[in-house]
């Protein structure tokens, strides 16, 4: 299954469906003032407009209200998916849920058919998504048929090529546009955010205020410092392939070029891969740009791109 499909942020009002998910609960809003039950979330009931409908717990069951079934994916990361089974399934409440069903064959598959729910988790942290399978079907071993595995990282052979730091011709050779495997992955969470925010003075609320970055930030809740994910690097076992021998001094020489393309929100785990961008001999000693790129896991675009310089002398 790949690992960088999209997932849902949750957003200020959204938050105690995707919450309640986790916890295996499917979570309804109600109007209190008509009983008007609501899906998706809002902050007024769209009949009588009364303000802040409660959430309650409700039991999932569904029947079949519409769906189709996608021949080509939707995005290329749900190739493992085909054919889709995308659908519209109403709640016994009365409100109407897209989503897929799961555990059923095409044939199985007919409008007005009973649904129970499946919380199917859908990576390492917990995440959960509401999916739908037929009564007679067993909805607890699908709820963790669509996890999203952490890739344990390639263990570094101790047999690496050995390459001298004066051997030109050599350090000429590992410049590639192949990056390699991915590191360990590393956990980034709120505790972690705030010790990084009182060591370094930038306490901001959109990293250390996780009810106000709920409410007011566009990721849904606290991210990283890109400072902070850039240090970790440091604690990711990068798998390369090869070693720089002949050296009696390295030094970080600093970065050509550092960027922080997407945010690293709180609870995620990050790794990073890498690739040798350019090498240069000159008379300080031999200076390797390295290219390391971190990224959430399940994520395709980087979260901080690093050309990292370090510098051998004998």
């Amino acid at each position: 299954m790949s690992n960088n499909k999209p997932m849902p942020v949750a957003t200020e009002i959204s938050a105690p469906f995707w919450e309640g998910l986790k916890a295996r609960r499917l979570l309804v809003q109600q109007c209190g003032a008509c009983a008007q039950w609501l899906f998706y979330p809002r902050r007024h009931c769209p009949a009588c407009l009364a303000p802040d409908p409660a959430w309650h717990e409700v039991s999932g069951q569904a029947t079949l209200y519409s769906y189709t079934l996608t021949r080509i994916p939707t995005l290329p990361d749900f190739i493992d998916e085909m054919p889709q089974k995308l659908a519209v399934v109403e709640l016994a409440e009365g409100v109407r849920v897209n989503t897929t069903l799961v555990g059923l064959e095409e044939e199985q598959i007919r409008i007005g058919m009973p649904l129970q729910p499946v919380f199917a988790q859908v990576d390492g942290k917990g995440t959960r998504l509401l999916r739908f399978t037929g009564l007679d079907q067993n909805a607890a071993a699908l709820e963790s048929a669509h996890v999203v595995e952490v890739v344990a990282p390639v263990e570094v052979p101790d047999n690496r090529l050995q390459v001298d730091c004066q051997d030109g011709a050599a350090l000429q050779a590992l410049v590639s546009e192949q990056y390699s495997d991915w590191s360990n992955s590393l956990l980034v969470d709120q505790a972690l955010i705030d010790a990084f925010a009182e060591l370094s003075g930038d306490d901001y609320w959109i990293h250390t205020d996780p009810e106000r970055a709920r409410r007011s930030s566009p990721f849904g809740g606290t991210i990283a410092h890109g400072a902070l994910v850039q240090v970790l690097q440091s604690r990711l076992k990068l798998a390369l392939g090869f070693e720089i021998t002949g050296f009696t001094t390295q030094i970080n020489y600093g970065s050509d070029r550092l960027r922080f393309p997407a945010p690293v929100p709180a609870g995620s785990r990050i790794h990073a891969r890498a690739r040798v961008k350019a090498v240069e001999l000159n008379q300080r000693g031999t200076q390797l740009t390295l290219e390391i790129n971190t990224h959430v896991v399940g994520q395709e675009r980087p979260s901080v791109i690093n050309d990292l310089v370090i510098l051998y002398q004998r």
